[in-house]
């Protein structure tokens, strides 16, 4: 009986091990596609900078990112590899990230930056960017940069009814609007520090941010992780 238990367990280890190995190896496929340089490096890429991620994570980004490919029409060999020094920290932080929302970032900004229909040339900032904020941060920095940039430029962004809206200055009063959401100052002061956006200032030298105003790193950073199909 015990042995027959024994025999079981080492049947499932194997069928598991079978499915893991078969996955890293559609994975290691996967981006291989995506990424210029020798074939060794592309290779060597899961067991060296990538052995720590989640195989989950790699799964998902496989399959969201194949899915964009699907609905928007495009080749299924990109027409724009990803040089080897860029990719390597695209990969590592996107399958590090379990937030679905983000994931969804991830995999468009991969896309994106995979074909050269989309115009969005990347680059290390915006990965920087992409893998320290949170998922509020990114939900916010979304609403802002919904409003059109023209308009926004000069004038700025009230910021009072974030998460839900942004709302354009324009002639409004700022004196009249004050923030005392908690948790949305803490995500602008957060995305001012990383350049997203410019907090207003006061008087004295200090921050504001019921005002904020978009930036050009701002505008493109989104502008490379919204689907450009």
């Amino acid at each position: 009986m015990l042995l027959n238990e024994e025999a079981k367990a080492v049947q499932e280890v194997a069928k598991t091990s079978g499915k893991f190995i078969d996955g890293i190896r559609d994975f290691g496929s996967f981006i291989a596609k995506f990424i210029s340089g020798p074939l060794e490096q592309k290779k060597g890429i899961l067991e060296d900078e990538l052995k720590y991620s989640r195989w989950e994570n790699q799964i998902m980004l496989m399959q969201k990112a194949e899915k964009f490919i699907v609905e928007c029409g495009l080749n299924t060999q990109p027409t724009n590899p990803i040089p080897f020094k860029l990719a390597v920290p695209l990969f590592q932080a996107a399958t590090l990230e379990d937030d679905d929302y983000l994931q969804e970032l991830w995999a468009n900004l991969l896309i994106n930056s995979s074909y050269n229909e989309s115009g969005v040339k990347l680059t290390r900032t915006f990965i920087d960017i992409l893998e320290r904020i949170s998922s509020f941060e990114a939900r916010i920095l979304m609403k802002i940069y919904e409003l059109p940039y023209g308009e926004t430029e000069s004038s700025g962004v009230i910021t009072v009814n974030l998460p839900d809206e942004a709302i354009p200055k324009k002639d409004k009063d700022i004196k009249e609007y004050h923030l005392e959401n908690e948790e949305v100052l803490f995500a602008l002061a957060s995305l001012a520090s990383l350049g997203c956006i410019s907090a207003g200032r006061t008087i004295g030298g200090g921050q504001r941010f019921e005002l904020v105003n978009p930036t050009i790193l701002g505008r493109y950073f989104v502008r490379s992780c919204a689907l450009k199909f």
